[in-house]
């Protein structure tokens, strides 16, 4: 006991001054880096070369070495190089130091010769490869890692050829055919590897501005692919690619040469449809899912894509403007007789959702809607998500057909039964919708103002805009008129009343022609417009928006609008590009951006990642 106390208390009097001497080398070499960073290189220079002699670490003599080129003290640089070359032969960075100081010192050949022979002189040992090439990338000198990595591939191949480290390098130069070679070869003798590939590359392609890279790894891969046709790693890579690029129309050709050759029974083809659906190129999705239907043999694999198929045929018929009636009623068709073969399968429940609808809100049936969705709430009593779906499309029929009662009770259940679920957040949102439509306002904003912190970004998006709209547009004695005749055009337009709404709007622009709510009211115009195929009349109020309005809040959602507009329904690719470039330059924190800069890029020939 009483050695352990002499210990104990003999202990600070040996650390002290050690830790005293630390804390001063600290001092030292921060000193030396405040010299480094203020650019005062001689004193720098002074104080690593004090720290160097007292402590050779790679640290004092990084600064030190540095500090010296710097002041052009080259002769001192080499000796000091030379010194810890000799002391250290193994490690590889005195020697491309030592070199790189000869380059400085204009004696360029004496320094080609020592990297050469360090080249030479490289033994079959692959840290010792990645050393030496490490060391000449610090001192940029890319040629010659590249030379490095080569004669390790010589030394160690094939057990190891330096492929992602080659490919790196040659990014780094540009030489991005010779990149996409190291890829394409590690793929064709290592099969394993092509994730760890594909990472690589969606690191690269990421940063692709110009799409060299992508146009230089398409081309590669569609040659190589054109020659072996049969490698499935090959074309399992341009399947990647093409999906990379959102270039699906190429990416289902691979995906359905790949099913027939590996008798996938349509599985791959499926999920590529699925993955069209969510980037909203729904034609290809029903190519996708129409090939699966044909060709598979998998029963429910073929019923998924039949339900599948029916709402990508959705989406495409009723987003044309304006929307054709015959259209419709062949959809229903095929709705129907695919419920009648399939049966009341579990699968086949969302088609019966769409096709209450497509009849309450289109074809003017409610009646068999509403009966159809009640059906469906009584089959889903053990599946609380669909029942729950269902019940807000029938609050929404019963919203549409004039019963806003039934339709809030309906909300209302909704969210009581998930309240902390994005789809309880999408019923109250709905709520709150119902309420201004009906004139409560201050109901419906208290309402919105909760759901502005919904997890789901596209209700927060809704809330908040509709919340806007109301505070914006209620005058200080809290008058709503103005504010009740606008959402009364916009109740008509649900109901798919749209010439009526479009009396409304034009009353209450002629009667508050200088009112806050007009810049409003001519969006809501356009969309009807637009919806109804009149574009001309849809672009003079977008452009009317942005002229007199561009500095509201609304300035950017016209321009993106009229934007689309060009590309989608005119295809107009000239006025479209000035559009986009337009809000990028006149808004560029706007939400658009992202997808106004993409589309310019796309339409300017770029490849887009």
């Amino acid at each position: 006991m009483k050695k352990l106390l002499y210990l104990l208390l003999l202990l600070p009097a040996l650390t002290v001054p050690a830790g005293s001497a630390f804390a001063q080398a600290v001092t030292d070499e921060q000193l030396g880096l405040q010299y480094f960073n203020a650019r005062e290189f001689e004193k720098s220079a002074a104080l690593f070369e004090r720290l160097f002699e007292e402590k050779p670490t790679i640290y004092n003599y990084t600064y030190l070495l540095q500090s010296l080129l710097e002041i052009n003290d080259l002769e001192k640089a080499e000796k000091i190089v030379k010194r810890q070359a000799k002391k250290n032969p193994d490690d590889s960075r005195y020697i491309v130091d030592q070199g790189y100081v000869l380059i400085r010192s204009n004696q360029s050949s004496k320094a080609s010769k020592l990297f050469d022979e360090a080249i030479k002189d490289l033994p079959a040992d692959q840290r010792r490869i990645a050393e030496l090439a490490n060391a000449f990338q610090v001192r940029r000198e890319n040629d010659y890692a590249i030379r490095t990595y080569m004669r390790g591939r010589q030394l160690l191949s094939p057990t190891y050829t330096f492929g992602f480290e080659l490919a790196n390098l040659y990014e780094v130069q540009g030489s991005f055919d010779k990149m996409t070679g190291e890829y394409i070869e590690l793929l064709e003798t290592r099969p394993d590897m092509q994730m760890q590939v594909q990472d690589r590359l969606q690191n690269s392609l990421n940063n692709d501005p110009e799409g060299l890279k992508s146009e230089a790894l398409r081309t590669a891969l569609l040659k190589k692919v054109q020659k072996s046709p049969d490698d499935v790693p090959l074309s399992e890579m341009m399947l990647w690619l093409s999906v990379q690029l959102k270039d699906f129309d190429a990416a289902l050709i691979q995906a359905r040469a790949l099913d027939r050759r590996l008798n996938e029974n349509g599985s791959r083809v499926f999920a590529l449809g699925l993955l069209c659906v969510s980037n909203g190129n729904y034609s290809t999705a029903a190519a996708a899912f129409t090939y699966v239907i044909e060709k598979s043999k998998d029963v429910p694999l073929v019923l998924q894509s039949r339900v599948e198929l029916l709402k990508s045929e959705y989406e495409i018929v009723t987003r044309k403007y304006p929307v054709i009636l015959t259209d419709l009623v062949q959809l229903e068709g095929k709705y129907v007789k695919t419920l009648d073969e399939a049966g009341r399968n579990p699968l086949i429940y969302p088609l019966i959702r769409n096709l209450a609808h497509l009849r309450a809100f289109y074809l003017d049936n409610t009646a068999s809607a509403i009966e159809l969705l009640e059906e469906l709430i009584g089959l889903t009593a053990n599946e609380p998500v669909i029942r729950a779906e269902c019940k807000l499309e029938l609050a929404d029929i019963y919203l549409f057909t004039g019963d806003p009662w039934e339709a809030t009770l309906l909300y209302s259940q909704v969210d009581k039964a998930f309240k902390n679920e994005p789809i309880g957040h999408e019923a109250r949102f709905r709520n709150a919708r119902l309420s201004f439509y009906i004139g409560e306002f201050d109901w419906a904003r208290a309402q919105l103002d909760v759901l502005k912190a919904a997890t789901s970004k596209l209700i927060a998006n809704d809330a908040m805009s509709l919340s806007l709209l109301i505070t914006d547009n209620i005058e200080e004695d809290s008058s709503t008129v103005e504010l009740g005749t606008y959402t009364r055009a916009d109740l008509l337009l649900y109901r798919n009343n749209p010439d009526a709404a479009l009396d409304v709007l034009d009353s209450l622009m002629t009667a508050y022609p200088l009112h806050s709510i007009i810049d409003d009211a001519l969006m809501k115009k356009a969309e009807i417009l637009m919806k109804q195929g009149n574009f001309s009349g849809a672009e003079t109020l977008y452009q009317k928006v942005i002229s007199d309005f561009g500095d509201g809040i609304l300035g950017d959602d016209a321009l993106f609008n009229l934007a689309q507009m060009y590309d989608r329904q005119l295809n107009d690719p000239v006025k479209a590009m000035a559009a986009y470039q337009e809000l990028l330059v006149k808004y560029p924190g706007s939400l658009f951006t992202v997808d106004s800069r993409k589309r310019f890029r796309v339409l300017r020939g770029d490849q887009v990642n």
